[in-house]
C-alpha cells in the first residue's frame, strides 16, 4: 500500500544524511558495504531513500563510518518516520472504541485547534446521528467488531473539551460539506442545526468556504492542526502524523490562505442555513 510523499521525503532525507557520513569518511558505496557486510545496492537504496533501514543498520552504518555519536539521532528520526504513517486497519483492529480512545490524550493536551475539512463534518463538532452514520459505514467497509455505539459514545464524551474553555477551535469547512448526505436527509438537518449551534460558542471561529469562491488555493484533504506541535492529516489507506516544523508550516500556511476565502460569522451561518432549508 503507498505511503503518503511526506513519508518519502522524510526517508529521502534520513538516507541522504547517511550518504553524507559515508563521504565525509571518504568511502565510495562498493567499500562501504564491504565494511557493512551487506550488498552495494542496499548501502545505494538506503541512501536513495528506497529501503528504510533498521536501527541495528544506523548503529552499524554509523560505526563504519566513525561516526558513532551520530547514531542515537538518526535512530530518533527513524522511529519518528516510522510512526508518521499509520494504516486504518492497524488502527482499528480491535474496533473502532479503541481507535477513538487513543487520539483523547491528543485533544486533551491541545491548546489551539485548527481544522479543515473538504468532505465531512469534523467529528469534534458532529452531532449524535452524524457520528453514529460515519462510524456505522466504518465498521461495515473494513472493521470486522462491532463496537460502534461504544465508539460513538467515546467521541461525543471528547466533545467536552469544546466547553471546557481551556481550548480555541478553527473549523474550515468546504461548502460541499453541507450538502453531503452523511446518513440521510433528517441525520444531516440535525448536524447542521449543531454546527450553528457550536458556531455561536464564544471559542469556536467557523469558516465556510463557497462553493463559488476565487480559489487562491484547491481544496485539499483534510487535516488537523494540534497547537503548532503536530498535523493529522486523513488518507483513504490510513492517516499520517507530522511533526516536522517545515512539514508544520506548510499546513499552517495552506489553513490560513483558505481561511482568507472563506465566509465567517453571520454569513457562514447563512450558507449553513441555505443549505438546511434546501433539505426541506
Amino acid at each position: 500500500m503507498p505511503t503518503s510523499s511526506s513519508v518519502q521525503q522524510a526517508r529521502r532525507a534520513l538516507g541522504a544524511r547517511l550518504r553524507e557520513l559515508r563521504e565525509d569518511r571518504r568511502l565510495n558505496l562498493t567499500k562501504h558495504a564491504a565494511l557493512c557486510g551487506w550488498s552495494r545496492s542496499k548501502s545505494s537504496r538506503i541512501e536513495d531513500g528506497l529501503t528504510q533501514p533498521s536501527p541495528d543498520d544506523i548503529e552499524l552504518w554509523c560505526a563504519v563510518c566513525a561516526a558513532a555519536p551520530e547514531a542515537p539521532n538518526l535512530i530518533a528520526s527513524l522511529r519518528a518516520l516510522t510512526g508518521m504513517f499509520t494504516e486504518w486497519r492497524r488502527m482499528e483492529r480491535t474496533g473502532l472504541k479503541r481507535a477513538q480512545e487513543a487520539v483523547l490524550p491528543l485533544f486533551e493536551r491541545t491548546r489551539r485547534f485548527r481544522s479543515y475539512a473538504s468532505w465531512m463534518v469534523p467529528g469534534l463538532i458532529q452531532s449524535r446521528a452524524y457520528t453514529t452514520a460515519v462510524l456505522r459505514a466504518t465498521q461495515q467497509r473494513r472493521v470486522t467488531i462491532d463496537d460502534v455505539e461504544a465508539a460513538v459514545d467515546v467521541r461525543m464524551d471528547r466533545q467536552r473539551i469544546l466547553y471546557g474553555g481551556k481550548a480555541t477551535f478553527a473549523f474550515l469547512i468546504e461548502e460541499c460539506v453541507l450538502r453531503n448526505c452523511i446518513g440521510d436527509a433528517e441525520v444531516l438537518a440535525g448536524q447542521l442545526g449543531t454546527l450553528i449551534t457550536v458556531s455561536a460558542l464564544p471559542n469556536v471561529s467557523v469558516g465556510v468556504i463557497p462553493a463559488q469562491a476565487e480559489r487562491v488555493r484547491m481544496p485539499a484533504e483534510e487535516f488537523w492542526i494540534f497547537d503548532a506541535a503536530q498535523v493529522n492529516v486523513e488518507l483513504v489507506s490510513g492517516y499520517l502524523t507530522l511533526s516536522q516544523p517545515y512539514e508544520i508550516s506548510a499546513y499552517e500556511q495552506a489553513f490560513e490562505q483558505m481561511w482568507s476565502m472563506a465566509v465567517h460569522g453571520p454569513t457562514a451561518r447563512e450558507l449553513i442555513t441555505v443549505a438546511l432549508s434546501s433539505l426541506g
